[in-house]
């Protein structure tokens, strides 16, 4: 297998190898409970035939009666550097979001209560006081920049499928979950990151994409650096019994 790994051997018990010793044959389960979202990159580049491979596995999602409505948009270099200087540059000047898909991130209640959990596991980890403004902002900035990893997969589907978009959305967080294990498997971290493309037309002018595409989301994907706090934080998980109702057993 072709991977920048080879070349760099990962240090032993770091993430990258905790990924690596899963394997692409691992079972199921180890690279669920493996897997987290990386913010922190190395600058070693990423192989094509490595997402070739990363994305191969992951068009084996199922989706819905077949459509496969799935498109991918595998930026690095410095069309990515553009996009990172004028996504962030915008959304600094107060910009109005530009997304091809309206999303709300104002959530309420439980789904409040985990979003504020998870940031505060973040910020203690990086050691970002609730007070210190500038390091809170910096770590936003972090996410306009998709965390400067090295690769950014745009995922897109085809504009003809809008009046069906719930579905086509549904099928395509099936592909990015197929996408992010995989990826895993070969010692790449990822995180799904929205914020680095909220000037959706940036990101569509610079990085040719068709006007038929509908930007839905983007994978920041790259060797994880070890040394980066937050890299090892661990979102808390709802047991089974929480989230399920079992209705019709014995």
């Amino acid at each position: 297998m072709s991977s920048e790994s080879a070349l760099s051997p990962a240090r032993p018990g770091s993430l990258e190898q905790q990924a690596l010793g899963a394997g692409p044959e691992a079972p199921l389960a180890d690279l669920l409970r493996g897997r987290r979202s990386v913010r922190g990159y190395r600058p070693d580049p990423v192989p094509a035939d490595v997402i070739r491979d990363v994305l191969a596995d992951a068009i084996l999602a199922p989706s819905s009666m077949n459509t496969q409505p799935w498109k991918f948009h595998v930026l690095s270099g410095e069309v990515l550097d553009r996009i990172r200087e004028e996504n962030t540059r915008l959304m600094l000047a107060g910009a109005p979001i530009q997304r091809d898909v309206t999303v709300s991130e104002r959530y309420e209640g439980e789904h409040r209560d985990r979003q504020v959990d998870i940031a505060k596991r973040l910020f203690g980890a990086m050691g970002i006081a609730r007070e210190d403004q500038d390091a809170r902002l910096d770590w936003t900035m972090r996410g306009f920049r998709q965390f400067d990893a090295p690769v950014s997969i745009v995922i897109a589907h085809d504009r003809s499928l809008e009046a069906v978009s719930p579905i086509a959305h549904f099928d395509l967080g099936a592909v990015v979950h197929a996408l992010v294990l995989s990826a895993w498997s070969r010692g790449l971290g990822t995180v799904i990151n929205s914020q680095g493309i909220m000037q959706g037309a940036a990101v569509r002018r610079e990085a040719g994409i068709p006007d038929d595409h509908v930007i839905f989301t983007a994978v920041a994907m790259g060797y994880p650096d070890e040394d980066f706090a937050a890299n090892h934080v661990r979102s808390a998980r709802e047991s089974v019994d929480e989230v399920a109702r079992f209705v019709g057993f014995d």
